[in-house]
């Protein structure tokens, strides 16, 4: 039975274009849901070194630590290279619950509507937020790790109600604006963390009647996030309509993982293309932070304007020059051009021993990423039926957090061993493989035309 959510607030016309008034108003309430959502979970960036720091006597921490100190003896318990390690570990425990549930999500948004799932997620990543402002002991920050990885599937609900409301050739429109809201999100979050992160509350002790909360050196960054999650979920209850269109007979709810093989070769390389080309970038995204503070002494301040950088520079790019790009160019070549010019990138990085290097080395980093991504979801969102973008863009989410899960993880193991160099040149070499998977499809697809 169609939900009530579909039944009461249905598109204004099924196959009207986007360019219709009545497809305006939900694109900009969803943009703003992703941008909200993304300034919120962009906040922690610059933080991580430090909050592994905060709790120098925090028992699980230090058992943790001994364990993986025990791998490599010869390695001290205060090495960076540890930290790294460990702060990888955690990533990919945040990534690991989004590979599992975004699935989950994505087909639940096709079958109840885009709404009540975002509406709920939301409300499950205030409360991870909440717990992080008051996360006392490390278990209570792993705990609202565990929660904000569970709700991160109303990312990928969120750009499946981008991908409703933007059919046809409008597509790629949307996929770059949904990449905007991500570059502008970015922008703000690290900048906001860093400045948030300024006022110690950790002062005042714990929390009366709650064991293990406690203000902390982040409470006030983390206090940001949950007002922010707030509004969102004010947001979508008050602006935004039901996006998804309706349909005919229910669909399962997807529990399983897979590469997508059931909408077609296109969607099942893409989303393998996907999934390859972010274990390579999540393991320089995850360990730069860590690399600027040892090679570059850079402090909460400076590593919040370098993730500041980034996001203007995304955002620029999605926000114009990638739909013009894809017009003039088709998703895959753009792709393809796009992931060149972040391989160029990381091996910039990887070389980095001054401030100038760096900059160098983020600029096509950064403007590559912003013209890859959005038009991998752009391809994959193009091949299925209407009625299963949450499901479709729910599995390439999915394989997208399985890649942050892996790749944060292999990049710190990577770090320990072999040097802060090596992740990054492992991970150019690594983007060979979807540059070809997509030079395959796009090679099959003139040969169709």
């Amino acid at each position: 039975m169609p939900s009530q959510a579909g039944e009461n607030t249905p598109p204004p016309e099924q196959g009207k274009s986007a360019d219709s008034a009545g497809n305006r108003r939900p694109l900009g309430a969803v943009l703003l849901t992703l941008f909200l959502d993304l300034v919120g979970f962009s906040i922690i960036f610059p933080l991580f070194p430090a909050i592994l720091d905060s709790y120098p006597d925090d028992d699980l921490l230090k058992g943790l630590l001994s364990f993986l100190q025990s791998l490599s003896p010869e390695i001290g318990l205060d090495d960076p290279r540890l930290i790294t390690l460990f702060g990888g570990v955690l990533g990919s425990l945040y990534s690991l619950l989004q590979f599992l549930l975004s699935p989950f999500w994505g087909s639940l948004s096709d079958r109840i509507g885009r709404r009540p799932v975002l509406l709920l997620t939301i409300g499950i990543n205030m409360l991870a937020a909440l717990l992080w402002a008051f996360s006392g002991t490390f278990l209570i920050l792993v705990l609202s790790r565990i929660l904000s990885g569970a709700a991160g599937g109303n990312i990928a609900t969120a750009t499946a109600a981008v991908a409703d409301v933007t059919p046809g050739k409008e597509r790629a429109r949307g996929m770059g604006l949904v990449g905007a809201a991500f570059g502008l999100g970015f922008i703000l979050g690290p900048a906001i963390g860093g400045y948030l992160s300024l006022f110690d509350l950790s002062h005042l002790g714990s929390l009366p009647l709650f064991g293990g909360l406690a203000f902390t050196p982040f409470t006030v960054a983390a206090l940001g996030v949950v007002v922010l999650h707030f509004i969102n979920l004010l947001w979508v209850f008050k602006a935004l309509p039901e996006t998804r269109p309706p349909s005919t007979e229910p669909r399962p709810i997807q529990w399983s993982v897979s590469l997508g093989s059931q909408w077609g070769d296109t969607v099942r390389n893409t989303n393998m293309a996907n999934l390859v080309y972010l274990l390579a970038f999540s393991g320089m995204e995850f360990t730069l932070a860590f690399l600027v503070r040892q090679r570059l002494d850079f402090g909460t301040t400076e590593t919040a304007t370098m993730f500041v950088v980034i996001g203007l520079i995304l955002a620029l790019v999605q926000g114009g020059l990638t739909r013009r790009l894809a017009h003039s160019w088709g998703p895959e070549k753009t792709a393809i051009r796009g992931m060149v010019l972040v391989a160029l990138g990381l091996v910039g990085v990887a070389w980095t021993s001054e401030d100038w290097h760096l900059w160098a080395s983020l600029l096509p980093l950064s403007a590559g990423s912003a013209m890859a991504m959005p038009m991998l979801s752009t391809i994959v969102s193009s091949n299925v039926s209407d009625e299963e973008q949450g499901a479709a863009l729910g599995v390439f989410r999915s394989l997208g957090s399985l890649s942050r899960a892996i790749g944060p993880f292999a990049a710190a193991i990577l770090y320990w061993q072999m040097g802060s160099s090596a992740p990054y040149l492992a991970s150019a070499i690594l983007l060979l493989i979807p540059m070809a998977l997509l030079s395959g499809a796009l090679a099959r697809k003139g040969r169709i035309s």
